[in-house]
């Protein structure tokens, strides 16, 4: 084996769990960065935005959630702070996405886009889900939270799942890990490794 050969040979590989989305099928009042953001996170499958504010996440999580909805007749479910819940559904209405359903439980569930409050967790199963978005995604900030340790254990099944977040530090390496936690030999929330 040649060197090169045996450099090429561990060189960590991404794995992709998404689709290709055609431009067509993405929102069109999307920005050209907004929009390569989101053919990457669909790509990807799972995938972090951790931009800053005012740089339209909104925008790019619906647009995620329409598509990967769309692409597997599904359902998506957005997990937000309450306020932040309601509004996602008025922005949703202002850029022309088809309606975003409240959901206080497993029931409510429309196919399509959902959102509701993190403190309802409790009253879904994921694993039924074709994705899961975690809008302020820095509720997964504590290492031992309840909140952060019940997200992962029931996000594990999901096949999409995009965090979206302006907080983590670029230095705060146990935030940034938790976004990436590995659990059963797996880097396990928003990405995986060949």
């Amino acid at each position: 084996m040649e060197y090169q050969e045996f450099i090429e040979s561990k060189r960590i590989k991404p794995k992709f769990f998404g689709h290709d989305a055609k431009d067509e099928n993405l929102n069109a009042n999307l920005s050209p960065f907004q929009r390569h953001a989101v053919k990457i996170a669909i790509k990807r499958g799972r995938f972090a935005l951790f931009e800053d504010t005012g740089l339209g996440k909104t925008i790019q999580q619906l647009a995620w959630a329409q598509e990967v909805a769309g692409e597997t007749a599904g359902k998506v479910l957005i997990f937000a702070p309450l306020g932040v819940a309601f509004q996602t559904i008025r922005e949703a209405e202002k850029f022309g996405f088809p309606r975003v359903s409240f959901a206080h439980n497993q029931d409510e569930l429309i196919n399509g886009i959902n959102i509701t409050n993190y403190e309802k967790l409790d009253k879904f199963d994921l694993s039924v889900l074709a994705g899961v978005v975690l809008d302020e995604s820095s509720v997964l900030k504590s290492y031992m939270s309840k909140t952060k340790r019940a997200l992962v254990d029931a996000c594990a099944t999901v096949n999409y799942r995009l965090a979206c977040s302006a907080t983590p530090s670029p230095n705060d390496y146990l935030e940034m890990g938790n976004h990436t936690e590995a659990k059963s030999g797996t880097l396990d929330m928003f990405s995986e490794i060949e």
